[in-house]
């Protein structure tokens, strides 16, 4: 790793900024491209993204860690079937220091803006340490990088420690304490039932039930773990039953009636779990399963069923600095204030100081319904690719395939570059129009638009700008081969 303070001036053929999975993945296979002249900024003082950032008690992946991994980097030292935080951070170094990516990090070193520069055809980058260049840019920020944190009256006016799950404050000492829970998504159902016996009281503050089924997850025999690594093509066998298994289910969220046999599954997973009838009626999701994220959880429901929780639907009117004020104007005392209310994903964080030729932000371009070709490269930006981009993300698998998948269409990108000497290529806008118009084809009838929720796959205007939805292979097969005619690119100067 080199201090940021020593990158004034540099210029690179390529910029990654972010260092999770999608920045890594970059730098390693966009490798033939960038050969001694690439640099990967980091605004934390160590990499990792949301593998890092997320420390929370019970922090893990819901995707099988098998599939949850590079695939030009499998792992055998996986220790459970839904790998743990720490592992995956461990990994995550691993891999980057095998591939000989640490010197060309640059680790506390936010990207304040990038702009184009149109004489010269490349990318000025503004960071903490000074001005760089570069011929290409991959924006791998991702899409679960800044905590939202609803705006709730009097927040600022509360006595007691207050954070979002995704910058958990360890030095709080919960034992015995009064914690109030914001929100029951994804990172809720995970640190609820560890701090669930530690606290004093517990008060979940629950807008809308999630749909949560069992996680099934279980420990990794040494023996197991043995035999992936000597058996030849035993690891790669388990990650493509995995991979099939997941594929299988996205039916159901092609064509939500099939949905039905998982509500069962999910049903019968709070009746075993929640006696209590006012409580399961409270737990019990009102809308079509997989229409928003589907959570997996073995504790979550026997955690809130327990004695000292309590869980309010009726919504938070305001904050004093005694507590919680609900809609119905019941204080809930409590000494602590945990936010796992997920993150912004209106727009890819920095989109809003990407500023292309025409002096525009790329949030600017985008209004209220973000749309780029193949979800990466977007019209009137050169040389700019966005990892995580509008309609990359998954409801049913791991995104990491989704990551190698873009990462082939970036490569040959810019190897169509490199082989026509040209300086710039970026899509066109007829090339973008016509992706967004299969984006919503493919969405059209899916339980994401038909399962009765509001979710943050759709946009303010009430479409999908933020799955992909339909098959990984399906996208896979878009990106595997870089077509021209989808492409403006400037050779010796001239726009072709």
């Amino acid at each position: 790793m080199i201090q940021c303070d020593s990158v004034d001036r540099d210029h690179h053929v390529l910029a990654i900024i972010g260092s999770g999975f999608a920045g890594i993945g970059a730098a390693i296979r966009l490798a033939e491209h960038h050969r001694g002249s690439v640099v990967i900024f980091e605004r934390a003082h160590t990499l990792g993204g949301v593998w890092r950032d997320n420390t929370y008690p019970g922090a893990a992946c819901d995707v099988q860690s098998l599939l949850y991994s590079f695939s030009f980097a499998p792992s055998a030292d996986w220790r459970h079937t839904f790998a743990r935080q720490s592992e995956i951070r461990a990994y995550l170094e691993r891999v980057a220091r095998e591939n000989g990516l640490m010197p060309r990090l640059r680790t506390g070193c936010s990207v304040r803006s990038a702009k184009w520069d149109s004489i010269d055809h490349r990318w000025v980058l503004e960071t903490e340490g000074g001005t760089s260049t570069a011929d290409h840019v991959v924006l791998a920020t991702g899409a679960l990088a800044d905590p939202a944190i609803p705006r709730i009256d009097g927040l600022e006016q509360f006595d007691g420690p207050v954070f979002h799950s995704s910058r958990w404050d360890h030095s709080v000492d919960l034992s015995g304490k009064r914690v109030a829970v914001v929100g029951t998504g994804a990172s809720a159902i995970q640190f609820v039932p560890q701090i669930q016996p530690v606290v004093g009281a517990l008060a979940l503050f629950q807008r809308t039930a999630p749909w949560v089924m069992p996680r099934g997850d279980t420990s990794i025999p040494r023996r197991a773990r043995t035999a992936m690594r000597v058996i030849p093509g035993l690891q790669r066998l388990r990650r493509t039953a995995i991979y099939a298994e997941r594929e299988a289910k996205l039916a159901a969220f092609r064509h939500p009636a099939l949905m039905a046999v998982g509500e069962r599954e999910g049903r019968a997973h709070l009746e075993h779990a929640v006696s209590d009838p006012v409580l399961r009626e409270r737990l019990s999701p009102d809308y079509r399963m997989g229409c928003k994220r589907i959570l997996l959880s073995d504790n979550y429901y026997p955690a809130l069923a327990q004695p000292n929780v309590e869980v309010h639907t009726s919504g938070i009117d305001r904050v004093t600095a005694e507590g919680l004020v609900d809609s119905d104007g019941t204080t809930h005392p409590a000494d602590v204030v945990i936010f796992g209310t997920g993150f912004d994903t209106s727009r890819l964080p920095l989109t809003d100081a990407i500023i292309g030729p025409d002096g525009a932000s790329m949030s600017e371009m985008w209004g209220s319904s973000p749309e780029a070709y193949m979800g990466t490269s977007v019209a009137g930006f050169p040389n700019m690719y966005l990892m995580h981009g509008p309609n990359i993300g998954l409801g049913h698998t791991s995104v990491i395939m989704m990551f190698e998948s873009q990462l082939r269409y970036i490569s040959r990108a810019m190897k169509w570059c490199r082989d026509q000497g040209a300086s710039t290529v970026e899509p066109t806008p007829a090339a973008q129009l016509e992706f967004a118009r299969v984006v919503d084809s493919l969405t059209d009838g899916t339980v994401w638009t038909s399962g009765g929720c509001s979710s943050w796959y759709l946009d303010p205007t009430g479409r999908n700008s933020n799955l992909w939805p339909a098959s990984i292979f399906g996208y896979r097969r878009r990106a595997q081969s870089f077509d021209p005619a989808h492409h403006l690119s400037r050779v010796g100067g001239e726009l072709q």
